[in-house]
């Protein structure tokens, strides 16, 4: 097998999968664009990485259960959302495979055997993988959110790149819930432009340092008042910290105004993927 990319993906909101009637085409953008990762890469992984915004712990965790529960970390969704089921199996050889790497590089970590798939997985993952048969590991972000500190986890993890294992950031581009509509579509369009900038014209060195200075880019904290959704991508983009990337998915509509973005770092097997 040839060496997978990694993504950031913007998850969405919520269970929207299984909100189609509620929400219509709001969705059929980013849902193209993830069921067209796996076009992207070309065959089948092996497994899939997941590294979930809404999973913090104050040392890296990695989910080691044979067979994930659901966490249906959302509320005021309609009563069907807190009964969906994505019984994707988990891989505790890869769990700890992934542990492993972590600590061998200096970055403790541990493994769950309780942990279940919260939304940033199961909703992210349905439109690529709705028959729920790949085996998928949850990894947590770290209390902190020190993007030097996860930028490492991800060169640390990147031999499973090599090894059939798909490594995805799981959070969302913009993510301030007070300014989910028109007054965010301001600081969303900046923090975006910027981003797009650092992640697709500066060379590598220069990209990592603007990222662990993001804070400083324009509307930085408009964007991300707490950086949870963020950190995933400092992981994704660690992993492949040499390679190209690449936008995979961008709107300035969503939530009728917002400007969100995905990203893939490293080649796609399928030349002309976007």
């Amino acid at each position: 097998m040839t060496r997978l990319p990694t993504y950031f993906v913007s998850h969405g909101g919520g269970p929207w999968p299984w909100m189609k009637a509620q929400y219509g085409g709001a969705y059929d953008k980013l849902e193209a664009s993830l069921v067209d990762i796996k076009r992207q890469i070309g065959s089948r992984p092996k497994a899939i990485l997941v590294v979930s915004g809404h999973w913090e712990t104050a040392q890296f965790t990695v989910s080691g259960s044979p067979a994930p529960g659901m966490i249906y970390d959302y509320g005021g969704f309609p009563p069907h959302t807190y009964q969906i089921q994505y019984p994707a199996p988990g891989d505790p050889q890869l769990a700890a495979r992934v542990a492993a790497l972590l600590n061998a590089a200096g970055h403790p970590a541990s493994v769950d055997l309780e942990r279940g798939f919260d939304h940033g997985t199961f909703s992210m993952l349905q439109p690529v993988y709705p028959d729920a048969d790949m085996p998928v590991v949850q990894l947590s972000i770290r209390h902190g959110y020190d993007p030097a500190v996860h930028l490492a986890a991800g060169r640390a993890l990147a031999p499973l790149r090599d090894e059939g294992v798909l490594i995805v950031g799981s959070g969302l581009s913009f993510h301030n819930l007070r300014q989910f509509g028109p007054g965010g579509a301001l600081a969303s369009h900046a923090f975006d432009t910027w981003l797009q900038h650092v992640l697709l014209e500066l060379a590598p060195s220069d990209r990592e340092q603007a990222l662990l200075g993001w804070s400083e880019a324009p509307y930085a904290r408009h964007a991300h008042p707490r950086e949870d959704h963020l950190a995933p991508l400092w992981v994704a983009l660690g992993a492949a910290e040499q390679e190209q990337a690449a936008c995979v998915y961008h709107e300035d509509s969503f939530f009728g105004a917002l400007t969100v973005s995905s990203f893939r770092f490293g080649e796609a097997a399928c030349k002309e993927a976007a």
